[in-house]
Parts: structure tokens; sequence; C-alpha cells
């Protein structure tokens, strides 16, 4: 019987009857993992590649920032171009570009090289997850379920943040051991490895191929809002990252960009960032807010504690990186459990507290204090970390629209990007004099208030504290 149904374009009936196997799953997570892991596993190179190129080692932090930027920026837009253009063909684009970005910073020779790297490696990345969330749902609704199961959502967490989290460790035995360039080089190997996987996944339905021409393409994915958002974070993240220098240039065009994307958008049909459907989704925009909150705590121990351990506390790269190990250890350990029965409350909440509890730990550290107290802080922040992954990503899919699913997972990508971005700015902050006990406990006076902002979204929530999820 001949039928144009997705399902006999993407899958098997054999697929069907089993839906999410490890040959979809797998590729999923491995690109899922390419960007957290990207994201932190710099923090331990960025000394010996000032030493070896011969520049201050404040110059290095945009080789993180360069990251940030590309990806809040690619995100939604990764996510925009997976509903138009197909998920499969942008997640294969991305993983190539983080291909080609691995080559050209484990070669490069100037601070420029690598910034060129890290910003494809940024883009590059940024596809994986809005790509897999498509799938996911693509997958869960050609088999007839309302959403997948707990283990696959679960999988992504666990591909994300605590990859995040052992990102330190990770680099600090590889730079340790073998120097700054396998931060880049450890993409090549990861890459080619996935590479091959994703070709195995499902084709994109035929109707996503069609109307392919630019004109349509650039309607399609309203190419306007794309490069008014564009312009708007880059211009706002150019405004944060000196702060509390502040660059009235970068303030003056953004407020110009957000004013004009702003009115572009609400004129449209079927807008990029969606304004009028994210104002009346609450769920949603109080998903973005607990997730951008709960990482400027996750990212801010994670590099202000790293900062802090290696000037003030005198661990060398390699024990600063093995002293956050607990911390991947815990996300990687909880969040599966966690995500099996397709839980929101329970884990914001958890996320909340351990972040309130853990931000209290780091106001009672000093250099003199025992190194268990360190591991036990490491520990309660890989608590929050595996919790704020496995409840928010689970709100997202279920708040999110089904047709707006990759733009959706992107732009709670960049939400997480702005807290990111927003804990280097405070890390800098309260370092500035160099990295001291009196700026670590400003440090954590400041995760604190974040955390009790965290707990207030959540408890002030009606419709979450009133929600029982099931599996």
């Amino acid at each position: 019987m001949r039928t144009g149904t997705a399902e006999v374009d993407s899958i098997s009936a054999g697929a069907i009857r089993n839906p999410f196997t490890w040959t979809f799953t797998t590729p999923l997570y491995v690109g899922a993992s390419l960007n957290p892991i990207n994201s932190s596993i710099i923090a331990t190179a960025l000394v010996p590649i000032a030493t070896e190129l011969n520049v201050a080692v404040g110059a290095t932090a945009v080789l993180v920032s360069s990251l940030y930027l590309a990806s809040a920026v690619a995100q939604p837009t990764a996510g925009k171009l997976a509903e138009v253009l197909g998920a499969r063909r942008v997640f294969l684009a991305g993983i190539v570009l983080v291909l080609l970005g691995g080559v050209i910073g484990s070669l490069g020779q100037n601070l420029a090289m690598l910034t060129v790297a890290r910003v494809l490696i940024g883009l590059g990345t940024s596809a994986a997850f809005p790509c897999a969330m498509v799938m996911i749902r693509r997958r869960a609704e050609q088999a007839g379920l309302d959403q997948p199961p707990g283990g696959v959502l679960g999988g992504l967490a666990i591909a994300g943040m605590a990859t995040a989290a052992i990102g330190p460790p990770i680099g600090g035995l590889l730079v340790g051991a073998a120097g700054w360039r396998w931060a880049f080089l450890i993409n090549i190997p990861v890459t080619l490895i996935a590479l091959v996987m994703a070709l195995r996944l499902p084709k994109d339905p035929q109707r996503e191929a069609a109307q392919r021409g630019l004109r349509q393409i650039a309607a399609r994915i309203d190419l306007f809002g794309i490069i008014g958002f564009a312009t708007t974070m880059t211009s706002l993240v150019v405004f944060l990252m000196p702060l509390p220098h502040v660059t009235w240039a970068a303030l003056i065009v953004f407020l110009v960009a957000a004013a004009f994307t702003a009115w572009w958008e609400l004129r449209r049909s079927a807008p990029f960032f969606d304004l009028r459907g994210l104002a009346s989704n609450g769920a949603l925009a109080r998903t973005y807010l607990r997730q951008a909150l709960t990482l400027l705590g996750v990212y801010s121990m994670m590099f202000g504690l790293t900062q802090w351990m290696e000037a003030a506390y005198g661990l060398s790269t390699l024990e600063t990186g093995l002293m956050l190990l607990p911390m991947g250890a815990v996300s990687a350990l909880l969040s599966r459990p966690l995500a099996r029965r397709n839980l929101v409350r329970g884990p914001v909440i958890a996320s909340a507290l351990s972040m309130l509890l853990g931000s209290a730990g780091i106001m009672l550290l000093d250099s003199g204090s025992p190194v268990i107290a360190l591991v036990l802080v490491s520990l309660v922040f890989g608590v929050t970390s595996a919790t704020t992954t496995v409840g928010n990503q689970t709100a997202l899919y279920q708040a999110a629209p089904a047709d707006q699913i990759g733009t959706a997972s992107g732009l709670f990508r960049t939400f997480g990007y702005l807290g990111t971005i927003t804990s280097s700015v405070i890390g800098g902050i309260v370092f500035r004099d160099g990295a001291s006990d009196q700026g670590l406990h400003s440090l954590g006076l400041v995760l604190v208030v974040a955390g009790v902002a965290v707990l207030l979204l959540i408890m002030l929530d009606r419709r979450l504290m009133r929600r029982v999820t099931t599996s």
C-alpha cells in the first residue's frame, strides 16, 4: 500500500514498535554533550594558552565569551532551521562545523585563530539540543505517545549538565597531561564518531524538504527576526562582559535592536521570537527564568570556585579539575533516575534548595578550609545541576507548542547562556582585585539571592505547585 506519511519516510514499522532504540538516541546524546563540555573544558586551559601565546590571562576570556555569544544566538536559530529545513540536516551540519572548529583550534598559532575555532564550535554544537528535541517530539508523535519515556529526556539531561560538570576535570587531566591543544583536539574523534552514528538517523520528512528556494527559506525562518535577535543578543553580551565598566555604545545598540526586533516580531504571523506566545505561555516563560538563574549559580560556582582554588587555595590545575569531579558524578548519577518519571515540581524545588545550601557553603569557605569542605560544596551543586536540568527540560517539553519545539528548545538554552554569561560578569566583579576569600564570600552572597529568587519563582507558581506529574 502506497502512502506519503512521515512514518514511511522516516521509520520502519519495527521502529514504531520500539521508537527510541539506542541507534536513535545515542547520536543525539553525543551531539548534545558537545556544547556543554566545550563550554566548560576550556576553564583549565586559559592560563596555559596565555603563557604559550604570550598574552595576558585576561585576554583569553574572549575564548569563553565567544562561544557563549555564538551559542546564545545560534541555539534558537538552529531550532528554527530544524523546524523548517529538517532536524537531521541541521544536526549533521552542526557536527561538521564542530569538527572544523576542532581542527582549526588544534592548529591555532594565535588568539584570533583560537577565537574563530571557538565561534565555529559554538555555532556547530548549538544545533544538537534543539534538533534532538524536534526529532524526539516527532518520534513520540509517530509512536502515538504524548511524550517520550523519561529515560530519553533523562539521557539528554545527562549529556547536558553532567558533561558540563565533568568538563573542568577532563580539561584538567588533558591539559595537565598533554597540553592545552587537547581542549580543541578532543572534538575531532568525538565528532567523527557522532557523524558516523548520526548518518543512521531517520531522514527528514519530505514536506520539510520542499520549498527550499532562498526566498522561501528566508520567509519561513523569519530572516529579519533572526538578524534582529542576533544583533540584540550580541550587543547585550558586549554590554554585560566588561561590567562594572559601562560600554554605552553597546547599550544603545542593544536598546535600538531590541525595540526594532520587538516591533518586527509583533507584526509577523509566524515570528522567529514569538513574543505574544511567550507572554501568554507563563509556564514556558517561568521555565526560561528558572533555567537562567540556576545556571547562573552552577556556572558561578564552577568558574568562580575554580579560579579561587587555583589562586587563593593553592591547588594545581589538575587538582582543581579533580575537585569538581564529585559535581559531575552526582549530576550523572541523579539525572537518569530523576528523569525516568518525567517529573517537574520535585526536581525544580530540589534545585532551588540545593542551590541555596551550596551558596551558603561558599560563604563559609576560606583559604584554611579543609579539602572535604570543598568536596561537599561540589557535591551539593551536583544536585543542583542534575535537578535543574531534569525538571526544567521536562517542563520545557510539556509547555512548548509542538510546532515550535525547536525554537523553544533553542531559547531555553539561550536563557541558560544568559545565566552563564552573567556568572562570568559577577565573577569578574567580585574578583576584580584578585581571587580572595572576601571575593568568594561576595560571590556566595549573590548566589544566595539568586537561589531565593528561584525558590520564589517556584513557590508562587500556582500551576506548578498544584500539578502532580507522573510517569
